[in-house]
């Protein structure tokens, strides 16, 4: 009697273990009729739309005083941005923002006094054209203001691509294409077919400056300093094998 109990031990034994070799197998067999690769695509670009900045500032002790020489610099900068060439459909003026200053300054006791130094309003001014070559110039000669009294903080201009959703979609296709390349040279290599595609995850879209060395972002570049760009995307496929 227990020398059959022990046989039917060993022999389920032998059953388990024949099973989970028998899965071990299949699943690695699995894992080798599929292929991941990672296409990539990417394209040189020149930017259509240019954004400039700039801000212009007025102090005095009278807020009214201020508010009318604030007004009067609006004025100039309006006439001579058309004169330049720019339209008031590519003007865009801030209100006016209106702070108050205050010299500080210590007592004899080392108590620290703050004295109003009076009022400081300050406006914005922004273009947006497509005119790239007329609003660089006006970025750097606007500073022909302050030969007229006023007080101009010009920043350096951003650019934009106005056909980005067009652009990126063009190279999703591309980058698909060179995914699926990549896919079928792996399929060939190993005596295969490729299959039907399983999954697909589009990754980082980014723009960078063209020739440079910025680094890409995990959340994706999206340059705006240089004019002159590179674009690139990638997307990893999952493909069968027959």
């Amino acid at each position: 009697m227990k020398s059959n109990i022990t046989a039917i031990i060993v022999a389920a034994a032998l059953i388990i273990v024949a099973l989970i070799f028998s899965n071990a197998y299949k699943f690695r067999f699995h894992s080798a009729e599929e292929v991941s690769v990672v296409g990539l695509a990417e394209v040189d670009f020149t930017s259509d739309l240019i954004v400039w900045q700039g801000s212009f500032v007025r102090r005095s002790f009278n807020l009214k005083e201020a508010y009318a020489s604030l007004k009067n610099d609006e004025k100039s900068i309006r006439e001579y941005l058309k004169e330049k060439g720019i339209p008031d459909s590519s003007m865009i003026i801030s209100a006016v923002n209106i702070e108050k200053e205050f010299n500080q300054s210590y007592d004899l006791k080392g108590n620290v006094v703050n004295t109003f130094a009076g009022f400081k309003l300050t406006q914005n001014v922004k273009i947006q054209s497509l005119d790239i070559s007329r609003v660089e110039t006006i970025s750097r000669e606007v500073t022909e203001l302050i030969e007229k009294g006023i007080e101009l903080n010009s920043t350096e201009p951003l650019y934009f691509y106005t056909k980005l959703a067009s652009l990126k979609m063009d190279l999703l296709a591309k980058a698909s294409a060179d995914a699926k390349l990549r896919a079928e040279t792996i399929a060939t290599s190993v005596n295969s077919q490729l299959g039907k595609l399983k999954k697909a995850t589009m990754g980082v879209f980014q723009i960078t400056g063209k020739n440079s060395n910025e680094d890409f972002s995990y959340g994706g570049s999206f340059n705006t300093k240089d004019k002159f760009k590179t674009a690139s995307i990638t997307i990893r496929m999952d493909y069968g094998l027959r």
